[in-house]
């Protein structure tokens, strides 16, 4: 069995890869990327009843990974770059040739990847680190299952502006209902539940358009969307708004939270790589 694991700044994403299918990816929540890659790993094995000799190989990626040594937990350990992983994982994932591939955590990645290159297009510090920081300083809520599940029965009327607050004709091809400026119709009666709404919403369309900037400049209409923000019900419902509008496709496939820990198994084991599988 090939073990990825994906050290982030307060998650570690670990899976396995045992004749060539996904084992049981887990997440394990830990402020240092050494305890927290032992645990994982430690809670790997014994979820899934195996032990260190059950394991061929380790191969680590993620922003944690330079505080780790050659060895865990006594198993040699290879590492990877984060971007690659990312990208190699997004295709096996979503079985394209070809994609602007997506990464949502605390801060947001772009990468373009395709069989013969896989490049760092660039990024932004919009993600989740956003979300908890916006608001905890506007509604003091510092839980992010209490943002999400407060945020489920918002509305953006007393919080964003749309096209139809500022115009009585459609502008282009844009609809009355999107949005023209986020937090540009605050008023006193917006509640807990609308401005969280809000803080998501301007996220996700933020993340999105940049995605989608992306994919034209490249000349690609398939964009996949991976990390542990992708199963929010907002993004889901912005991201497809947003491809419907913009001719872009975005794909949140099976396992898309473990798509950096995937690759990082698959770039250490080309044979595990099929495209389009």
């Amino acid at each position: 069995m090939t073990i990825g694991i994906d050290i982030g700044g307060s998650t570690t994403k670990i899976v396995g890869f045992k004749n060539g299918k996904i084992i049981d990816p887990l997440t394990v929540e830990a402020n240092d990327p050494i305890a927290s890659a032992s645990g994982a790993l430690g809670k790997f094995l014994s979820v899934n009843k195996l032990s260190l000799n059950d394991i061929d190989k380790v191969i680590m990626t993620g922003v944690g990974a330079s505080f780790i040594g050659d060895q865990l937990l006594g198993l040699s350990v290879e590492k990877i770059e984060e971007f690659k992983a990312l990208g190699q994982g997004g295709l096996f994932l979503s079985g394209l040739n070809k994609a602007i591939i997506v990464s949502m955590g605390t801060g947001t990645a772009f990468v373009k990847a395709n069989q013969g290159c896989i490049q760092h297009l660039g990024g932004t510090g919009v993600g989740g680190g956003t979300i908890l920081g916006l608001s905890k300083a506007m509604v003091n809520l510092t839980s992010f299952e209490t943002i999400i599940e407060t945020s489920r029965t918002g509305s953006p009327d007393h919080v964003d502006l749309s096209v139809g607050d500022i115009s009585r004709t459609e502008v282009g091809n844009l609809p009355s209902s999107i949005t023209a400026s986020n937090f540009g119709k605050m008023t006193d009666q917006a509640t807990k539940n609308d401005i969280t709404r809000g803080i998501l919403t301007m996220v996700f369309q933020v993340i999105g358009m940049l995605a989608i900037f992306a994919a034209r400049a490249h000349k690609d209409n398939d964009i996949v969307l991976s990390g542990k923000l992708v199963n929010i019900h907002q993004a889901k419902k912005t991201f497809t708004e947003l491809g419907r509008l913009y001719g872009v496709k975005f794909h949140v496939p099976l396992h898309a939270e473990y798509c950096t820990a995937i690759g990082a198994a698959i770039s250490g084991n080309p044979d595990l790589f099929t495209p389009n599988k």
